[in-house]
């Protein structure tokens, strides 16, 4: 019997992620955790764990990754900050950095807001993210946070997705289902 979805566990807390096919023959697990309260408060919980202690701030790409930053930030008592996927005209002095999105396909821009220079200039940074699949997004954030002079400390996401990820902080792994 085929399944129509990947079982994940997060601490106590289980859920079945939909299968969507990402392209000819390869199926991913889907992991929405927008609106989805206990899954943000204990992927937080569970992930503060294993974070280090002593960082400045969190930043993370908007959307489905904001409550668990904000989650996080109450935790560790540090700010976080989203990049946007565009500039707000309200956002002066924005920096920027551009990747492949996979969800998309296309090259996507992330905008870091100037008035949250000052957050990361010369701090500790974590960068926090739902799910890392290709590291595109990943290597963006690592790019505008070098180029405004932060230092990175750690990275970690809920879960990963496919190979390669060691030494990632996260709480699982997503397979990438090939038919």
């Amino acid at each position: 019997m085929i399944k129509d979805y990947y079982p994940v566990k997060i601490g106590n807390l289980k859920r079945n992620l939909p299968l969507f096919q990402a392209a000819p023959g390869i199926k991913i697990a889907l992991f929405n955790i927008l609106g989805d309260t206990q899954i943000v408060k204990k992927s937080a919980q569970l992930l503060a764990k294993k974070l280090p202690l002593n960082a400045d701030c969190i930043i993370t790409p908007e959307v489905k990754s904001v409550p668990l930053a904000y989650e996080l930030s109450d935790i560790l008592k540090i700010p976080y900050i989203v990049l946007r996927k565009h500039c707000k005209p309200y956002m002066g002095n924005a920096v920027k950095a551009q990747t492949l999105s996979i969800t998309t396909g296309k090259l996507q821009t992330i905008w870091l807001d100037g008035k949250d220079i000052n957050l990361i200039k010369d701090k500790k940074v974590i960068i926090i993210d739902d799910v890392v699949s290709t590291g595109s997004t990943l290597k963006a954030i690592r790019e505008l946070v070098n180029s405004i002079g932060g230092k990175i400390i750690a990275e970690a996401a809920v879960f990963t997705e496919g190979d390669n990820w060691n030494n990632f902080i996260c709480l699982g792994n997503l397979p990438i289902i090939k038919d």
